[in-house]
């Protein structure tokens, strides 16, 4: 068996590796979850630190991981007798994959025994097996909702609850959650990501000598695994111990009333949600305390705590950037605190702990104490990037940019009761056409000219009419009907091609008692078909031509986009983006999970010039054509955002062969006292519903 990669080989991320060490001191802290681009080492260092936790002693046959000295009362493999056998093992580390079945995540009915026995058993899923060790849930990200309760679930009791097929089981499942994900696949559900205790961002080292350092040990390790990981044995053994210490350290620990105090503030002043940030900044301080080998908790450790713990926790809105600015937390910090206490100079003995001066913090590249992780030098530098601390994504802020003063932004109050848009806005601010796109006495924007978006509003529910007959290939979301893995039974058939993916217990006996039979067989099995909702693609196609370049109107066409984006975030979908003016279309956003990254295309979006209205339908097919070669299985739901004009290009009713069988909705942005009802042209052709803009909001 290949020996894993050594906790003590990787290269910088002093951030990551002290946050993973601190919930193994303090698994309380409720795990981390790791962000960062593609190749960075997420996976290695998670699957590395399984090596480094302590043993515990288990129950000898109890599948739970029933512990001993205090065993689980309601156990299904219990009552444990006291006194009965016990055995020593390593940490489970249990890998939860993106594509696990629901039945294989929390066990269900043992249809061996069942069918061949006739009797009623559990066999137990990955929750059970995870007990009192590490979960891990790579590009936790793209894990399916129904996963995601369940995980919810478990996190929130510290126990699995299993209610299906008949089977009623409750068992212990208290495990140190963690994850990895690239944020250019899109982002958790917030519910998720704030029951991780400690988010951390990790990046490429920006300078060659860390670079090279970390292909240097990796071809290392490829060549001679075992001979590679017996270097590093007395390290990983090193932070072993300490993190036993530490652990057995952490009940002395006291945490004083006055950082309490200072806890409460910090979380006020970065305007937390709920109480859940102070508990875990508190425990990440006392588990900080005691890796440093001091009993009490002193500021510099609710300060490294809190750049661990708060950053994650301070979104308002789906589809707000994750993270935090750095400069917004350090001010928060140091401003809020304690206004009533000067700052002082800690000193080169500030910390009192073993560890001497500079060992005070996670940023100080000694995070896990190893002798050879090319911390202190250069090499340190894989979190060196503008957001290595706060897990936000590098680059640009997502947030739409905020108006100009004085600029009228519509309010989503303003849409209700409203037939005629152009009653909205006065024409100050607007130019004369140059273009002959616009009407007599049409003032449109001059071209390029940006719009800003006023507050989102919940817009109606756009979905596919039907639904889906994809009983192990519908995605799972929130917006149209398809027949899943998951949902509410509608009856029960025969399993195809003799897989079974979820039992009908009634129809299976019912069918063994038509026969006669006083034992159900495989001949009998018949399967749940279950109907729930599925994620779809949803493909913008925006008229940005001059006809809606008016800076009000379009304020409220891209509010209108920004809202059915935040819309299609909180339903799971993946979403596209095509611009049309001037005389061709583009793909502004190829489709993605990252709905962020939406809004960021939006707020760029530049408007003007003529109308290819046709050149946006065809880049529309071709994108289509593209995704069904990709994903066959996930629908598209198109949704064209215009007047109907076209005034380049040719008829696009020509066009709109190239999207036959594609459901779509057309939401029709003409205003003004006269109405040519060019939209709910194209809407017919499409054979698509025709919302006007003003009636979008539910």
């Amino acid at each position: 068996m290949t020996p894993p990669y050594p906790f003590s080989a990787v290269v910088g991320l002093a951030d990551l590796r002290l946050a993973l060490l601190l919930t193994a001191v303090s698994p309380a802290i409720g795990g981390v979850l790791v962000r960062g681009e593609k190749g960075t080492a997420k996976s290695t260092v998670v699957r590395a630190l399984a090596a480094l936790l302590p043993e515990v002693e288990v129950v000898t046959g109890c599948r739970f991981a029933c512990d001993p000295a205090a065993p689980d009362a309601e156990c299904p493999d219990g009552p444990h007798l006291p006194g009965a056998g016990s055995a020593r093992r390593r940490s489970a580390l249990v890998e939860l994959p993106v594509g696990a079945t629901e039945d294989r995540v929390v066990g269900t009915l043992d249809l061996q025994r069942a069918l061949g026995d006739g009797v009623k058993a559990y066999e137990p899923g990955l929750l059970a097996a995870a007990h009192r060790g590490v979960l891990y849930v790579d590009e936790v990200n793209l894990l399916p909702d129904h996963l995601v309760d369940l995980l919810l679930d478990a996190a929130a009791m510290g126990r699995a609850h299993v209610e299906r097929d008949g089977v009623s089981v409750k068992h212990a499942a208290r495990f140190l959650l963690v994850g990895t994900m690239n944020p250019e696949e899109g982002e958790p559900r917030p519910q998720l990501v704030d029951r991780f205790g400690l988010v951390v961002g990790v990046a490429a080292p920006q300078e060659a000598p860390p670079r090279a350092e970390v292909v240097r040990r990796r071809l290392a390790y490829e060549a001679d695994p075992a001979a590679f990981a017996t270097r590093y044995v007395e390290a990983d053994a090193e932070l072993a111990a300490r993190i036993a210490v530490a652990r057995a350290r952490l009940g002395a620990v006291s945490l004083p009333d006055r950082e309490l105090d200072r806890i409460a503030r910090i979380c006020l002043a970065y305007r937390v949600d709920g109480l859940r940030a102070d508990i875990v900044v508190a425990r990440t301080a006392v588990a900080l305390a005691a890796w440093h080998g001091r009993t009490v908790v002193t500021k510099d450790d609710v300060r490294d705590a809190a750049r661990l713990a708060l950053p994650h926790r301070r979104r308002r809105d789906p589809l707000d950037p994750p993270g935090a600015d750095k400069d917004r937390l350090e001010e928060v910090l140091n401003a809020e605190a304690n206004p009533d206490e000067p700052d002082e100079d800690p000193g080169p003995d500030n910390g009192g702990g073993p560890d001497g001066p500079g060992d005070g913090g996670p940023g100080d590249g000694d995070g896990d104490g190893g002798p050879s992780d090319g911390d202190g030098g250069p090499g340190d530098g894989a979190e060196s990037g503008p957001d290595a601390d706060d897990g936000s994504q590098p680059g640009p802020s997502s947030r739409l940019p905020s108006p100009p003063p004085g600029a009228n932004v519509p309010d989503k109050s303003d849409l209700q009761g409203k037939s005629d848009l152009s009653d909205l806005y006065p024409s100050s601010g607007e130019v004369d056409a140059r273009d002959g796109d616009g009407e007599s006495g049409q003032r449109v924007e001059a071209p390029g000219a940006l719009a800003f978006a006023g507050l989102p509003y919940k817009p109606k529910l756009l979905s596919i009419a039907g639904r889906a007959n994809r009983q192990a290939g519908a995605h799972a979301g929130r917006r149209s009907p398809a027949v899943s893995r998951h949902g509410r039974v509608v009856r029960s058939r025969a399993p195809l091609g003799g897989k079974l993916t979820s039992l009908h217990v009634p129809d299976t006996v019912r069918a063994a008692a038509l026969r006669g039979a006083r034992r159900a067989e495989a001949r009998d099995v018949r399967e749940a078909v279950k109907v729930g909702r599925e994620a779809n693609l949803v493909l913008f196609v925006v008229d940005a031509s001059g006809s809606m370049a008016a800076r009000q109107r379009m304020s409220v066409v891209k509010t209108a986009i920004l809202s059915l984006l935040r819309d299609a975030y909180q339903r799971r979908d993946k979403v596209g983006m095509i611009s049309f003016r001037q005389h061709d279309a583009a793909l502004v956003l190829e489709p993605t999970a990252s709905h962020e990254v939406g809004v960021l295309r939006l707020a760029e979006l530049r408007t003007g010039g003529r109308t290819p209205l046709a050149a946006g339908l065809r880049q529309a097919a071709r994108t289509l054509h593209g995704e069904r070669r990709r994903d066959a299985r996930r629908r598209p739901l198109l949704v064209v955002v215009t007047d109907g004009r076209s005034t380049s290009g040719p008829d696009p009713l020509g066009v709109v062969p190239l999207l036959a069988g594609v459901p779509a909705v057309v939401v029709d942005c003409e205003s003004g006292p006269i109405r040519l009802g060019l939209a709910r042209r194209l809407a017919a052709a499409l054979d698509a519903d025709c919302i006007p803009l003003s009636s979008l909001g539910a």
